[in-house]
């Protein structure tokens, strides 16, 4: 069985680009999460390793390596399992396939090695520069991001994060709680650090 594993960020973010030839699949999984969630605890990333372990996959396109993750020890982690899982994994921006010959690729490995450090290093700068925008605009008087606190009520904050306070008050862990409710582990950690305050 060929399955596309597609995932964005948000919600409202178009996934056209990564379905465009969706036809060629048996199956197409998407996720609309954080790629700083790790993929084993995303809804559609732990259906489709489910299939794996039932032994229903042997191929898995992703249209680029940071569709896996964020994090560079999540992306070897993923595609360590999918070759010890005889799934061959192809990353379609680049060409190339996982394994050849029922054999792990090594050029596979070291190019994905590279393009995940690239990705985490290009998220932790894009972090920063938001960081450094907040900062100038602070500076200026002009920031009019909504501060937890300033303007957002505790009640406001946990309505809007409904899910994830409703997951967490049912005991589950920090990333499955971020991970149902489709938020970075950050935002899950801020919702139970608001609930223990209100105990």
């Amino acid at each position: 069985m060929k399955v596309k594993y597609i995932r964005v960020s948000t919600q409202e973010q178009n996934t056209a680009r990564q379905k465009k030839n969706e036809s060629e699949f048996d199956k197409v999984y998407v996720d609309k999460i954080s790629g700083v969630i790790s993929f084993f605890e995303r809804p559609q990333g732990k259906k489709l390793i489910e299939r794996i372990n039932q032994g229903k996959i042997n191929e898995v396109h992703v249209l680029s390596i940071d569709r896996i993750g964020r994090n560079i020890l999540d992306i070897l982690t993923v595609c360590e399992f999918f070759t010890n899982s005889n799934v061959n994994l192809y990353v379609e921006n680049i060409g190339m396939y996982s394994m050849v010959d029922g054999k792990q690729n090594p050029i596979f490995k070291m190019i994905v090695s590279v393009l995940g450090n690239v990705s985490e290093m290009e998220r932790n700068n894009m972090l920063e520069r938001q960081r450094q925008g907040i900062e100038v605009a602070k500076a200026k008087g002009v920031y009019k991001g909504r501060l937890y606190g300033s303007r957002m009520t505790t009640e406001e904050f946990l309505s809007k994060y409904k899910k994830v306070a409703n997951e967490l008050k049912n005991g589950e862990s920090l990333r499955r709680a971020a991970a149902l409710g489709g938020v970075s582990l950050g935002v899950a950690q801020r919702v139970n650090k608001v609930l223990k305050e209100q105990n």
